[in-house]
C-alpha cells in the first residue's frame, strides 16, 4: 500500500469564501500514482471547512444566507468566545459544514456522483490557511 501527503494553501480575499479545490485534489491524485484507494481532504484550521457539493453560484449564496441565519457574524457581543478574536460565528459555521471529506479512488479517478465537487469553505479569512490531502491505496 502507498501513501501520499500534500498541503494546499489558501489566502482568501474576504472573510467568507467557497473555493472549488477539485482540480488541486485531482492533481494530487495524479502525483500520487495511486489508482485504487481513498482520498482524505481536511481543513487544518478550526474556522474553515472541506465539504462536497455542487459548484453552482446560487447554491453558494444559499449557503452564505443559511449559515448567516444559523450563526450571524454580528453583533460580536452575542458570543462568549469573542473577546480576543471576533470569530465565534466562524467556529460554529465550520461545525455545520464539516471538517473533512473522504472520496473513493477508482481507476485513478475520484469516484464522484453526479455534480459532486470538493470545496474549501473559509469562514474567517484574509490570512493563510491550509488543507491536508492524504491519499492511501495502491
Amino acid at each position: 500500500m502507498k501513501s501520499y501527503r500534500k498541503e494546499l494553501w489558501f489566502n482568501t480575499t474576504s472573510r467568507r469564501q467557497y473555493i472549488n479545490i477539485t482540480p488541486e485534489v485531482e492533481e494530487c491524485l495524479a502525483e500520487s500514482g495511486i489508482s485504487e484507494g481513498f482520498v482524505l481532504c481536511n481543513a487544518m484550521h478550526i474556522t474553515a471547512s472541506v465539504f462536497i457539493n455542487d459548484d453552482e453560484s446560487g447554491l453558494h449564496n444559499d449557503f452564505e444566507v443559511w449559515l448567516e441565519k444559523l450563526a450571524p457574524e454580528k453583533p460580536y457581543s452575542q458570543y462568549q468566545h469573542n473577546g480576543f478574536e471576533d470569530n465565534a460565528d466562524a467556529h460554529l459555521k465550520r461545525s455545520v459544514m464539516g471538517r473533512e471529506v473522504v472520496v473513493a479512488v477508482t481507476g485513478g479517478k475520484l469516484d464522484f456522483g453526479p455534480w459532486e465537487q470538493i470545496f474549501y469553505g473559509e469562514f474567517d479569512g484574509k490570512r493563510k490557511k491550509r488543507v491536508l490531502v492524504k491519499i492511501i491505496g495502491e
